[in-house]
C-alpha cells in the first residue's frame, strides 16, 4: 500500500489542522474556492516539519553535491543490490530529494505544497511578489541589527556586488551569502530555531501584502529572532531551478494533482488547461548558415511540400497568451485572463471581460471571435502600435501605453497596445496542441477576425529555399525590426522548449551588416552568482571631438555610449583583467570624474558604473551591434542595439578609440549603403597569442601631448600663483592649471610673496596656503574660477558681449576671503548664490533653488519696484523700449474714469485695455485725494459725461495738478496701433 493510500485512512492532528490554517490563511482565494478548484487536494495529517528541514535534508547537501573540478577520471563503479555506489552529483541531488519527499508523505501527508514553495520560491504564483530588491533587504537588515551604513558590514551589504571592505570575503556578488556572513556574527540563536513550515509560509505571505518598511521591519525582528543565521541565509536564497512545471506554471498545481509517483499522466493531461498559464514555446538560436537552418528543420507531414517553410517578422514586444472562456458572470458573457512568458498576471491591464471599463483591450474585442467560438487560448506578441506614425514603438512604453489605453480607451494618437496572434492551441474544448502548426493556423484564421490597432493576426511569408531568407531579413532591418522567425508548418507544439522547429533570425548574428566598433572602456558593472566579485560587463564610451576640447574639456574625456556583456569568454575577461589591475576608481555619485566621463542624466546617474578607469589606462574593444537606436540613457543621446563584444584591440589605445564625430561619419555611411550581403558570423579567434613587439625601456613614448585647450586673453597682465593641484569638482595637476593659465594670457610665479597683484590658487590647505591663511592678508581663489573664467569668456566672445574676468563668488570659488575682500566678494551673487555676471549650469541652478527656502527673508523688505527700475535705466539713457509693448504701454498713468450709471461695452473694454498696459484706473471719489498728491496723469471721459468737464478742471486745478482730460478713444486707438501711447492733443475734452 503506498503512502498515499494510507494517508487517505488517517485523520489530521490539531497541529496539522492548525498548520493548514497558517499555510492558507492569506491565500488570494478562500477555502471554499480551494475546496470547488481542487476537491481532490491532498491534505496534511502530520504537524509541518521545522522549517530548517527544508534545507538541512534536502537543500544543504544538495548544494553541497556540486560538480567537481575536472582530475583524473575514476573507474565508475557497478550498481549493487542498492543501487550505484559511487553516484554523480546529479544523481546524489536527485536521490537526496526523493528521499525528502518520501519522508514527508509518509511522515506528514501528500500536501507537499508548503514545503516545496519554500524550496523553488520563485516559482510559485501564488504568492504575491514581495517588491524586495537586494538594497532593500539590506537596508532592512541593517535597521534590525542597528548596523550604521558607514559600518564595514554596513557597506558590503548595501554594495554586495562589490569586493568586501575589511577582511577578505568570497561572498562578492552572492547576495544570501554576505547576509549570512554579517548574520552569523550577531545571531541571536545559536542552536535551530523553533518556525515550522507552516509558521515561515504565513510570514511570507504577510511579507509579500506588506507594501510599506514599518509593516516590513517587524516580520524581518521575528524571522532574526526565531531563526538562526544558516536557516536565515535559506529564507534569502533563490535558487536557478529549472522550470518544473511548463504545463501550469501553478506549483500548487504540481503539488495537488501529482501527490502519487506511481501514477503518471494521461496523454490528453499534458496540454494546455484553459484559464491556467503554461510554458509557451521558444525560438531557437540560428546555426552557423542559412541553407543548414533550412536543412535542420525537415519540415514532414501531411499535404506540406519539401523544404517549405515559414518565415514571420520578430517583433519587438512581450510575450503573451490569452484564454477566453464563456461565462454567464462575466459582463458581455465570456472571461478573459492574460499571463506573460514567465506566468505573470497581466489581466488586470488587458481586461477580464468584454465590458471591462478598465481595460485597455477586451473592451475593443467584441468582434473578434467568430460567434462559434466558446473557448479559445491564444499565444502571440503584444507590441506598443503608433497610430500617427502607423509604427512598431519600443518594447519598453509597453506598459505605458496599456495604461493610457485604460483611461483613454478612444484615443486616435496616443500609442496603443496591440496584440499580434500568430498562434492557437486549444479551441471549444479541445487541447490543439498536437496538431501541426499548418492545422493550427488554419483554425486561428477560421475563429479570430482582426481588429484594426486592438488585436490582430500576425503575417507570415511562405518560403521553399534559403535564399529568401536573405531578402527578407533585409527588408524588415531597413524597416527598424528586431529580425525574423522561421517556423516549420508541419511541427507540433512543444512546451517550454527551444528546439529546430522555430528559429530566429536576428541581424546581430550577421557579418557585413551593423557597425563594427572599436570603442574604450571606461567603467565596469561587478556580476552576481558565479561572476560575483568580478567585472563581467563594461561601459564603452566615445571621444570627444575637437569641438568639445576647445571649449575646454580633457583631450581623454568620454560619452557614455552603450553597455556590453555579451560575447566575452574566460581568456578575455582575464586579458582585461591583466591588462586594467589596480586601475579601477569607484564611482563617487557626489563626485563623479567628469573631466574624463561623462554620463546621462542631471545627476551623473544613468547607466551608472560601479567602478571607471581613466582611458590612457584603458582597453579598446571591437564591437558588434544590430543598429543604432535614439537613447537618453547614455551621453551621446544613442546607443547600440545588442551589442556583442567581437575582441581585443591591443593595436590600439585611447587616442585611436572611436571618437563622437568618426562614429557619426562612420553611421551615415553605414546607412546610406543598403547592398551588403549577410553572412552568419562566426565568432573565429586566432588561437595565437598577439606577440607584443619589444621596445627598450625608457625610450617609449610618454603619452604626454601638447595642450589642445581653450586659447582667449582672458588672464592678460595677470599673475599667478598655484599652490596645489584641484581635487574638485574633478581633479587636475597643479601644473595642468597652471598651464591652462599661461595658454589663456596669464603669467606663473612660484613664490606667492604676498603681494596684492597676484592671484594666489589653491583647493586645499597645503603648508603655503597655510601660512597665507594665518598672515591673514592674502584670499585664495580655487582652481575652479580658472576653468570657469576661461568658459565665461569663450561663451561671451561667441555671443559679442562684454569682455571681462569673471567675479570672485565667495561659496564656489573662495579657500578663504580677507576682511578686505569680504563685502565686495559677497556682492558678486545674490542672496541665494546666483551670480549676476556668470552662466550657471543646470545642476548647479538645481542647489540653488533647493536651498531658497532655508533662506530667511527680511520681513520689512520691499517688493521689487520694476516701475522704479525702467525709469531709471531711462535717465541713464539705457530704456528697453517697453513701451511700445500693449502689456506696458499705459506704464506711469493714473486715470480716472468719468462714466455714467451705465458702462456700455467698448468704454467697459478700454478700461481692461489701461489696466492690462500697466495703467492704474480711478474712480472719481479717488479724484480729489490723488489730485491733491499731483498723482493723476489722465481723466478719462464717457460720451454721455464730457459736460462735466469744465467742473472736473476747476476741481483739480485747485490742487494744482494738470491732469488731460481725454475721450476714451484715446486708449481705444492706442491699443489698435500698438505703437505705445498717442499724443493726448488730438483727444482733448474742451470745456
Amino acid at each position: 500500500m503506498s503512502s498515499s493510500q494510507q494517508n487517505k485512512k488517517k485523520k489530521p492532528t490539531a497541529e496539522a489542522i492548525a498548520d493548514e490554517e497558517r499555510q492558507y490563511a492569506h491565500s488570494p482565494i478562500s477555502k471554499e474556492e480551494l475546496h470547488d478548484k481542487y476537491p481532490n487536494r491532498p491534505t496534511t495529517m502530520e504537524k509541518h516539519y521545522h522549517s530548517m528541514n527544508c534545507s538541512s535534508p534536502s537543500s544543504t547537501p544538495s548544494k553541497r553535491t556540486r560538480r567537481k573540478k575536472p582530475g583524473p577520471s575514476m573507474a565508475r563503479k557497478k550498481a549493487g543490490p542498492h543501487g550505484p555506489s559511487n553516484l554523480s552529483p546529479h544523481e546524489e541531488r536527485r536521490s537526496i530529494i526523493v528521499r525528502f519527499m518520501s519522508r514527508w508523505r509518509s511522515q506528514v501527508g501528500d500536501d507537499f505544497f508548503p514545503a516545496l514553495r519554500l524550496i523553488i520560491p520563485e516559482k510559485d504564483r501564488d504568492r504575491a511578489m514581495y517588491g524586495l530588491k537586494e538594497a532593500l533587504v539590506a537596508k532592512l537588515i541593517i535597521k534590525v541589527l542597528n548596523l550604521s551604513k558607514d559600518s564595514d558590514d554596513g557597506y558590503n551589504l548595501i554594495n554586495w556586488k562589490l569586493p568586501a571592505r575589511g577582511p577578505p570575503s568570497a561572498n562578492s556578488g552572492d547576495f544570501p551569502g554576505r547576509c549570512y556572513e554579517v548574520l552569523s556574527k550577531r545571531p541571536m540563536r545559536q542552536k535551530v530555531g523553533d518556525m515550522s513550515i507552516g509558521e515561515v509560509n504565513e510570514l511570507l505571505d504577510r511579507l509579500a501584502l506588506a507594501q510599506k518598511e514599518e509593516n516590513q521591519l517587524p516580520i524581518f525582528r521575528e524571522f532574526y529572532q526565531r531563526m538562526n543565521a544558516e536557516e536565515l541565509l535559506w529564507l534569502l536564497w533563490h535558487p536557478d531551478g529549472e522550470a518544473l512545471f511548463n504545463i501550469s506554471s501553478s506549483l500548487r498545481r504540481v503539488c495537488w494533482e501529482l501527490t502519487d509517483p506511481a501514477v503518471t499522466l494521461e496523454d490528453d493531461e499534458t496540454g494546455v488547461e484553459l484559464m491556467s498559464c503554461f510554458q509557451p514555446q521558444l525560438a531557437q538560436f540560428m546555426p552557423n548558415s542559412f541553407q543548414k537552418l533550412v536543412d535542420k528543420m525537415c519540415p514532414q507531414g501531411p499535404g506540406i511540400k519539401d523544404q517549405e517553410f515559414w518565415i514571420e517578422e520578430k517583433l519587438d514586444g512581450e510575450r503573451i497568451q490569452m484564454h477566453m472562456e464563456e461565462s454567464d458572470d462575466a459582463p458581455g458573457g465570456y472571461r478573459f485572463s492574460w499571463w506573460s512568458r514567465k506566468g505573470k498576471d497581466y489581466t488586470y491591464l488587458y481586461g477580464n471581460s468584454f465590458g471591462d471599463d478598465n481595460s485597455a483591450l477586451t473592451r475593443h474585442m467584441k468582434m473578434a471571435f467568430d460567434p462559434r467560438v466558446s473557448s479559445i487560448i491564444l499565444d502571440g506578441e503584444m507590441i506598443t502600435w503608433d497610430p500617427i506614425t502607423n509604427k512598431i514603438v519600443a518594447f519598453g512604453t509597453l506598459k505605458t501605453a496599456a495604461i493610457s489605453g485604460k483611461n483613454d480607451p478612444f484615443s486616435d494618437t496616443a500609442a496603443r497596445p496591440v496584440f499580434k496572434v500568430f498562434d492557437c492551441l486549444y479551441l471549444n474544448g479541445v487541447n490543439i496542441i498536437k496538431y501541426t502548426l499548418k492545422d493550427r493556423r488554419n483554425v486561428l484564421e477560421s475563429s479570430v477576425c482582426n481588429v484594426e490597432g486592438r488585436i490582430e493576426k500576425h503575417a507570415f511569408k511562405p518560403a521553399k529555399s534559403a535564399s529568401e531568407i536573405d531578402p527578407a531579413l533585409r527588408k524588415i532591418v531597413a524597416e527598424g525590426a528586431e529580425g525574423l522567425v522561421l517556423k516549420n508548418p508541419g511541427s507540433m507544439y512543444r512546451l517550454n522548449s527551444r528546439n529546430d522547429d522555430w528559429m530566429k533570425v536576428k541581424p546581430e548574428y550577421m557579418t557585413g551588416f551593423g557597425e563594427s566598433l572599436d570603442c574604450i572602456i571606461i567603467g565596469g558593472y561587478y556580476g552576481s552568482g558565479h561572476r560575483g566579485g568580478n567585472l563581467s560587463s563594461f561601459l564603452c564610451g566615445l571621444r570627444v571631438d575637437d569641438k568639445q576640447i576647445r571649449v575646454g574639456a580633457n583631450p581623454m574625456k568620454c560619452f557614455s555610449f552603450f553597455k556590453v556583456g555579451g560575447g566575452f569568454n574566460a581568456d578575455d575577461y582575464a586579458a582585461i583583467r591583466h591588462q586594467t589591475e589596480g586601475k579601477w576608481i569607484k564611482w563617487d555619485a557626489k563626485f563623479p570624474p567628469t573631466e574624463f566621463i561623462e554620463l546621462a542624466g542631471s545627476h551623473q546617474e544613468r547607466e551608472r558604473p560601479d567602478v571607471w578607469i581613466k582611458p590612457e589606462d584603458s582597453v579598446v574593444v571591437e564591437v558588434k551591434a544590430a543598429s543604432v537606436g535614439v537613447s537618453d540613457s547614455f551621453r551621446t543621446n544613442f546607443t547600440l542595439r545588442f551589442p556583442r563584444f567581437k575582441r581585443l584591440r591591443p593595436d590600439k589605445d585611447w587616442k585611436s578609440a572611436l571618437s563622437i564625430e568618426e562614429f557619426m561619419e562612420l553611421k551615415a555611411k553605414v546607412e546610406g549603403e543598403g547592398d551588403d550581403e549577410f553572412e552568419v558570423d562566426k565568432k573565429k579567434r586566432d588561437s595565437h597569442r598577439v606577440k607584443r613587439q619589444k621596445i627598450i625601456a625608457g625610450t617609449a613614448d610618454d603619452g604626454k601631448s601638447a595642450y589642445a585647450g581653450p586659447h582667449t586673453d582672458v588672464f592678460e597682465g595677470m599673475k599667478f600663483c598655484v599652490l596645489s593641484e584641484m581635487i574638485h569638482p574633478v581633479k587636475k595637476s597643479k601644473v595642468g592649471i597652471e598651464t591652462i593659465i599661461k595658454n589663456n594670457g596669464g603669467q606663473i610665479s612660484q613664490s606667492p610673496n604676498g603681494k596684492e597683484d597676484i592671484v594666489i590658487i589653491a583647493d586645499k590647505r597645503v603648508i603655503k596656503a597655510a601660512s597665507l591663511i594665518k598672515i591673514g592678508k592674502t584670499s585664495i581663489v580655487r582652481p575652479i574660477w580658472v576653468l570657469d573664467a576661461v568658459e565665461q569668456m569663450e561663451k561671451d566672445a561667441k555671443l559679442g558681449g562684454p569682455r571681462y574676468v569673471l567675479p570672485f563668488e565667495k561659496d564656489r570659488y573662495m579657500l578663504y576671503i580677507t576682511e578686505a575682500d569680504e563685502e565686495e566678494i559677497e556682492g558678486n551673487t545674490d542672496q541665494y548664490g546666483d551670480s549676476y555676471a556668470r552662466d550657471v549650469k543646470s545642476d548647479e541652478l538645481r542647489k540653488i533653488f533647493e536651498t531658497m527656502g532655508d533662506i530667511e527673508h527680511d520681513d520689512e523688505e520691499t517688493e521689487f519696484d520694476a516701475d522704479a527700475l525702467l525709469a531709471e535705466l531711462e535717465e541713464n539713457g539705457k530704456g528697453l523700449g517697453l513701451d511700445k509693448m500693449k502689456s506696458w504701454m499705459f506704464r506711469g498713468c493714473k486715470g480716472v474714469f468719468v462714466v455714467g450709471e451705465k458702462i456700455h461695452d467698448d468704454l467697459r473694454l478700454e478700461m481692461n485695455h489701461f489696466e492690462f498696459g500697466r495703467g492704474v484706473a480711478l474712480e472719481m471719489e479717488d479724484l480729489k485725494i490723488e489730485a491733491d498728491k499731483g498723482g493723476v496723469t489722465h481723466i478719462i471721459f464717457a460720451d454721455d459725461m464730457e459736460g462735466k468737464a469744465r467742473d472736473i478742471r476747476k476741481e483739480s486745478g485747485r490742487s494744482g495738478s494738470k491732469p488731460h482730460l481725454v475721450s476714451w478713444r484715446w486708449i481705444r486707438d492706442a491699443w489698435e496701433k500698438g505703437e505705445g501711447k498717442l499724443d493726448e492733443k488730438e483727444y482733448l475734452i474742451k470745456g
